[in-house]
Protein backbone atom coordinates (compact mmCIF):
# COMPACT_ATOMS: atom_id res chain seq x y z
CA UNK A 1 0.00 0.00 0.00
CA UNK A 2 1.23 3.46 -0.85
CA UNK A 3 0.92 6.13 1.82
CA UNK A 4 -1.24 9.15 0.98
CA UNK A 5 0.74 11.88 -0.74
CA UNK A 6 2.07 13.12 -4.06
CA UNK A 7 4.43 11.02 -6.15
CA UNK A 8 5.89 10.65 -9.62
CA UNK A 9 5.04 7.39 -11.40
CA UNK A 10 6.70 6.00 -14.52
CA UNK A 11 5.08 3.30 -16.62
CA UNK A 12 7.68 0.52 -16.58
CA UNK A 13 5.99 -2.28 -18.50
CA UNK A 14 2.80 -4.10 -19.38
CA UNK A 15 2.10 -7.61 -18.10
CA UNK A 16 -0.59 -10.13 -18.89
CA UNK A 17 -2.69 -11.11 -15.91
CA UNK A 18 -5.61 -13.55 -15.83
CA UNK A 19 -8.39 -11.89 -17.78
CA UNK A 20 -6.70 -8.51 -18.20
CA UNK A 21 -3.56 -6.59 -19.03
CA UNK A 22 -1.78 -4.76 -16.22
CA UNK A 23 0.32 -1.60 -16.37
CA UNK A 24 3.22 -1.71 -13.91
CA UNK A 25 4.27 1.70 -12.61
CA UNK A 26 7.38 2.53 -10.61
CA UNK A 27 6.41 5.06 -7.94
CA UNK A 28 9.02 7.62 -6.89
CA UNK A 29 9.29 10.32 -4.28
CA UNK A 30 12.20 12.76 -4.26
CA UNK A 31 13.88 10.84 -7.08
CA UNK A 32 13.90 7.48 -5.29
CA UNK A 33 11.72 4.47 -6.09
CA UNK A 34 9.42 3.78 -3.15
CA UNK A 35 6.90 1.32 -4.52
CA UNK A 36 5.41 -0.45 -7.50
CA UNK A 37 1.81 0.01 -8.53
CA UNK A 38 -0.01 -2.51 -10.74
CA UNK A 39 -3.13 -1.12 -12.39
CA UNK A 40 -5.49 -2.33 -15.09
CA UNK A 41 -4.48 -0.69 -18.37
CA UNK A 42 -7.90 0.96 -18.48
CA UNK A 43 -6.95 3.02 -15.39
CA UNK A 44 -4.07 4.67 -17.29
CA UNK A 45 -4.90 7.87 -19.22
CA UNK A 46 -4.98 7.12 -22.97
CA UNK A 47 -2.19 9.58 -23.80
CA UNK A 48 0.17 7.85 -21.38
CA UNK A 49 -0.37 4.23 -22.32
CA UNK A 50 3.23 3.65 -23.31
CA UNK A 51 6.40 2.51 -21.62
CA UNK A 52 8.38 5.33 -19.96
CA UNK A 53 5.35 7.65 -19.74
CA UNK A 54 5.54 9.87 -16.65
CA UNK A 55 2.61 10.71 -14.38
CA UNK A 56 1.82 12.75 -11.31
CA UNK A 57 0.24 10.39 -8.78
CA UNK A 58 -1.81 11.75 -5.91
CA UNK A 59 -2.82 9.09 -3.40
CA UNK A 60 -5.65 9.74 -0.96
CA UNK A 61 -7.20 7.62 1.74
CA UNK A 62 -9.74 6.00 -0.60
CA UNK A 63 -8.75 7.01 -4.11
CA UNK A 64 -5.89 8.07 -6.35
CA UNK A 65 -5.46 10.46 -9.25
CA UNK A 66 -3.08 9.77 -12.11
CA UNK A 67 -2.23 12.68 -14.46
CA UNK A 68 -0.09 12.19 -17.56
CA UNK A 69 2.93 14.54 -17.80
CA UNK A 70 3.66 14.93 -21.51
CA UNK A 71 6.34 17.58 -20.87
CA UNK A 72 8.27 15.42 -18.37
CA UNK A 73 7.90 12.32 -20.56
CA UNK A 74 9.37 14.23 -23.53
CA UNK A 75 12.18 15.71 -21.42
CA UNK A 76 13.22 12.31 -20.07
CA UNK A 77 13.12 10.78 -23.56
CA UNK A 78 15.33 13.59 -24.93
CA UNK A 79 17.78 13.18 -22.02
CA UNK A 80 17.98 9.43 -22.61
CA UNK A 81 18.55 9.93 -26.35
CA UNK A 82 21.29 12.48 -25.65
CA UNK A 83 23.06 10.05 -23.27
CA UNK A 84 22.76 7.28 -25.85
CA UNK A 85 24.16 9.50 -28.60
CA UNK A 86 27.15 10.50 -26.44
CA UNK A 87 27.86 6.87 -25.53
CA UNK A 88 27.52 5.77 -29.17
CA UNK A 89 30.26 8.12 -30.36
CA UNK A 90 33.57 6.44 -31.07
CA UNK A 91 36.46 7.70 -29.00
CA UNK A 92 39.22 9.41 -30.97
CA UNK A 93 41.81 7.04 -32.35
CA UNK A 94 45.38 7.12 -31.13
CA UNK A 95 46.44 8.65 -34.47
CA UNK A 96 44.17 11.67 -34.05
Amino acid sequence: MIDPGTYTATLDRFEDAPGTEVAVLVVERDGEAVSQLDLPVEAIPDAGRRVDAVFDLVVGERRFELTYRDDETARRAADAQSRFDRLAQRPPSVDE
